[in-house]
């Protein structure tokens, strides 16, 4: 009997050891799981904080171009002070030339 007993101690034994094996396994799985989780996590906040540099500078680029389109526009508007003069003046001196003429008749 007791070579039953002692038997089916063995055998109790070897599945408990087996469970414990599996349930090792299971565990270290986790952890790994884990471990890529917080390694993911950890690149997205990398990712996020590339990303929020990232629009930063493209905010400033954008305060840049619109500060660039205002100068372009007083630019314009200048030019267009500077036709409007230069239309006069040739103007004047058509009538100048026709004085000129008359002058010389």
């Amino acid at each position: 009997m007791t070579s039953a007993s002692s038997t089916s101690a063995r055998s109790l034994f070897a599945d408990s050891k087996m469970r414990l094996a599996d349930r090792v396994q299971v565990n270290v799985n986790n952890i790994a799981s884990l471990a890529r989780q917080i390694v993911r996590g950890s690149k997205s906040n990398e990712i996020l904080m590339h990303s929020a540099r990232n629009f930063a500078i493209q905010e400033h680029a954008i305060r840049e171009s619109e500060f660039n389109l205002k100068k372009l526009q007083s630019v314009c508007v200048h030019l267009g002070y500077q036709h409007d003069s230069i239309l006069q003046s040739c103007q004047k001196i058509e009538e100048v030339k026709e004085q000129v003429r008359a002058m010389q008749r």
